[in-house]
């Protein structure tokens, strides 16, 4: 405490040299501060000092532009006045030239016209001359296609005479070729049997050698059982006679007694040196026995239980091994037995199989014999019915090749037949033509012949009113002309605005510039007044505070950063004088206390390793408290870590749930409750696509999924307050209508992926009335002018109507039918 005391004592001279040190800065900052006072009155005062100046500036820089302005005033007025006069001159052109112009416009307009209509005529007249030349050679062509029609008409004509028997085959070929066709049935069917009864005699020989084989293998079974039996039989009386009429574990039994035996004997053996210290009449520390018979020399010898050990051991080996070799015998044994079994098998399968062999061999040999009569009597036949064909004789290997032929003739015939027709018809259809392309071509010349005369009088016309045009305005064009009026007249009246906006810019200067004169001469004379008045106020405020004048004023002044800082230095120096006055009292009265309480009479030397104990156990407490603090610390972490885990188990069960969640939606083992879900996802967007193409047919009907089979459509009929029905229940124009709505929505599927160009209809349109009808074709209207090939095929007679392009399927004898026509073209060789 006394050392304390001196330390502050010591501060108290240094704080009161630092205070002696600040007595002119803390006289200064009271003028600093008395003058700040003064500040707002002064402020005023210079204010109005700087806006006398200024207006008076102003009042002289004005009255000396004031002449300068009103002379260019006046001559802008002038400018004005000449402007607009130009601006009248312009317009009395335009006004002059107007009329000129406009008939000047309407001459060329028109020779615009009959120039286009000369070029058009001209074009139409080398169209009409190129249409002429046209139908000339097409005429041409037509003559020649004829001549060589008609070439081919006699061509047909001379086969039809030459081959005039071959029209028998028209109504004789069919039962001809039926008998032709069982000729060579059972010519076929006799090769077969030929050739059955081939690989009969080998089955046959097949067989005989199978049966002599597998008796031969049966007797080598037989042989190898015999052998097997009786290595079994002296396997099994070799292992009674090693076991003497014992069985076997009966010597394992005697084995294991020997081995706990041996292994007491051993232990004794290891209690010699404690038997040495026993001593007769004192009991056993180990058992209590007072008498000790192992002492005297009667420890139990080992090599006799080893000698049986290693007998047993061998007779052991020796017949396990016996054992193992009589199992591998039985094992033979039995698959000498079951291969003797398959054998005898085989053999009786052999027999079976030579019988049924001998059998089939018999049967077709009787088979082929009538096969070969039948053939001859049927080959006598039909050799009958062909002699008007100039056919004799079927020679046997010929009868496939003679059917061909005939079907060959037939097919010639009837081509040439209807060859013959056409041809007659292109006739027909080329002299129409022909005459056709005389009559138009007539036409064409006489109109070609007035359109050249018209052409001629256009030109005339178009001369006149060209020279009429070059001297009404020579080579000048009126648009230019009437531009150039325009914008002489909007120059001038641009010019006329620019003149007009200056000169009421600098009228409006002037008046400006003398009213601001005014104004500043009037604020000038009020302000002279309160300036005087407020330096007086600002005189007499000056002496209470202390200052003689303005100018000792102003030397006190200070800025507030300055004056702040000196009263910061200021405050500290009290602060500190205050606090170390209460420092001090505070030191004396604790001094005052610590010497009445007389805690110890001990010395400094004694009472300094007293401290440093109680310091050193201190220090273990602390370190005992840190330890503790670290385990409270670790405790809390590993609240932390629990409490993540247990946050992550609750996420994962989240997790689990969900996916739990998912599985009882769409999951199943089989696949088919996901298979259901996707197949459902697609069916709901085909619906939706189906339902905008349906919209476009019919506003009645909209398609929905059945909320019970979701793979099922049920419709809603507007027109029946939304009542919804299966789409089984719709008659057949509305399952037409709904079945092309759900074709085209699932075309509009694919088209994502693949562009689907192409889409056919099969029939349904016979089930439609006229509306539904109507309404389906503009429908397909659409999608063909989408770029889509639309085909349809059907019966109905108001298709034919609608649709130009048909493909017309034709019946014809013999269940035959033809097609016709864009794109189909006879192919020679077929029927």
């Amino acid at each position: 405490m006394n050392k304390e005391l001196l330390a502050l004592s010591d501060e108290a001279d240094k704080l009161k040299v630092d205070t002696e040190a600040f007595k002119p800065a803390r006289a200064k900052l009271e003028q600093a501060t008395r003058a700040a006072a003064l500040d707002g009155t002064y402020m005023n005062v210079t204010a109005l000092r700087r806006q006398q100046t200024d207006d008076q500036a102003a009042l002289k820089a004005d009255e000396a532009a004031l002449p300068d302005l009103e002379t260019s005033a006046n001559t802008q007025t002038d400018a004005l006045k000449t402007a607009e006069q130009l601006t009248l001159k312009a317009k009395e052109e335009l006004k002059v030239a107007a009329p000129l112009i406009q008939k000047t416009r309407a001459l060329d307009q028109k020779i615009v016209e009959q120039t286009k209509a000369i070029s058009e005529g001209a074009d139409v007249c080398s169209r009409e001359a190129a249409k002429i030349e046209t139908n000339k050679q097409t005429r041409v062509k037509e003559q020649k296609r004829r001549a060589g029609t008609e070439k081919t008409l006699e061509a047909a004509e001379r086969y039809l005479r030459e081959n005039a028997r071959d029209e028998w085959l028209i109504g004789g070929l069919t039962g001809v070729e039926e008998q032709l066709g069982n000729l060579l049935a059972r010519q076929r069917e006799a090769t077969q049997k030929e050739a059955d009864l081939s690989k009969a005699e080998t089955a046959l020989a097949d067989a005989v050698k199978k049966r002599e084989e597998a008796s031969r293998q049966c007797s080598l079974k037989k042989q190898e059982l015999e052998t097997a039996g009786k290595n079994l039989q002296h396997g099994r009386k070799v292992l009674n006679q090693l076991l003497n009429g014992k069985l076997l574990r009966e010597y394992r039994t005697e084995k294991e007694t020997l081995l706990r035996e041996m292994a007491f004997i051993r232990k004794i053996e290891k209690l010699e040196d404690h038997r040495a210290r026993l001593e007769d009449g004192k009991p056993c520390p180990l058992c209590g026995s007072v008498e000790h018979p192992f002492t005297k020399g009667t420890v139990p010898v080992p090599d006799e239980t080893e000698h049986k050990i290693e007998s047993l051991t061998r007779l052991i080996a020796q017949a396990d091994e016996q054992e193992a070799a009589i199992k591998e015998l039985e094992r033979a044994e039995v698959i000498a037995r079951n291969e003797l079994n398959d054998h005898e098998k085989l053999e009786t399968e052999a027999v079976n199989n030579k019988k049924t062999a001998e059998k089939t061999l018999t049967d077709l040999k009787e088979a082929l014999t009538a096969l070969r009569t039948d053939f001859d009597e049927l080959k006598l036949a039909v050799s009958g019915k062909l002699q008007p064909l100039g056919i004799t004789e079927i020679p046997e290997t010929e009868v496939e090749s003679l059917l061909e032929s005939l079907k060959s003739r037939l097919k010639t015939w009837r081509e040439q037949v209807q060859q013959k027709g056409d041809i007659e018809k292109q006739i027909v259809t080329i002299d129409s033509t022909l005459k056709h392309l005389d009559g138009v071509i007539y036409t064409l010349v006489k109109a070609l012949a007035e359109r050249e005369e018209h052409l001629e009088r256009l030109k005339k016309e178009l001369a006149d009113e060209t020279d009429e045009r070059k001297r009404l305005f020579g080579d000048k064009k009126p648009d230019d002309e009437e531009d150039r009026l325009n914008k002489a007249i909007t120059v001038a009246e641009e010019a006329e605005k620019n003149a007009r906006a200056r000169n009421t810019e600098l009228q409006q200067k002037l008046t400006a510039g003398k009213t601001h004169i005014e104004s500043l001469k009037k604020c000038i004379d009020q302000r002279s007044a309160e300036l005087k008045k407020a330096e007086t106020g600002f005189s007499a405020a000056l002496i209470p505070a202390g200052f003689p004048d303005e100018q000792s004023f102003l030397e006190s002044r200070l800025s507030a950063e300055d004056r702040e800082s000196l009263s910061s230095r200021a405050r500290q120096l009290d602060d500190a004088g205050t606090e170390l006055k209460a420092k001090q009292k505070d030191r004396e009265s604790r001094l005052a206390t610590e010497l009445s309480k007389r805690l110890t009479d001990r010395s400094l030397e004694e009472l300094e390793p007293q401290f440093k104990t109680d310091e050193e156990s201190l220090k273990e407490l602390r370190d005992t408290i840190a330890g503790l603090t670290l385990t409270l610390n670790q405790n809390m972490a590993a609240k932390e870590r629990l409490k993540e885990k247990h946050s992550a188990i609750e996420a994962q069960k989240k997790e689990c749930h969900r996916w739990e969640k998912l599985h009882s939606l769409i999951g199943s083992a089989d696949g088919k409750k996901y298979r259901n879900f996707a197949q459902g996802l697609t069916f709901e967007l085909m619906v939706t696509h189906a339902n905008q193409e349906l919209k476009k047919m019919t506003d009645r009907y909209l398609l929905i999924r059945d909320d019970q089979t979701p793979l099922e459509l049920n419709v809603v009929d507007t027109y029946q307050a939304g009542e919804i029905r299966s789409t089984r229940n719709l008659s057949g124009g509305e399952s037409f209508i709904v079945s092309l709505a759900l074709a085209l929505g699932l075309s509009k599927m694919a088209s994502r992926k693949v562009r689907v160009d192409s889409l056919f209809l099969d029939e349904g349109f016979g089930t439609l009335d006229e509306d539904a009808l109507e309404t389906a074709l503009e429908t397909l209207a659409g999608l063909q002018q989408d770029g889509k090939l639309i085909g349809i095929i059907s019966h109905v007679s108001a298709l034919k109507e609608r649709i130009s392009t048909q493909i017309t399927i034709t019946p014809v004898s013999g269940g035959r039918s033809s097609l016709s026509g864009p794109g189909c073209t006879r192919m020679s060789g077929t029927t």
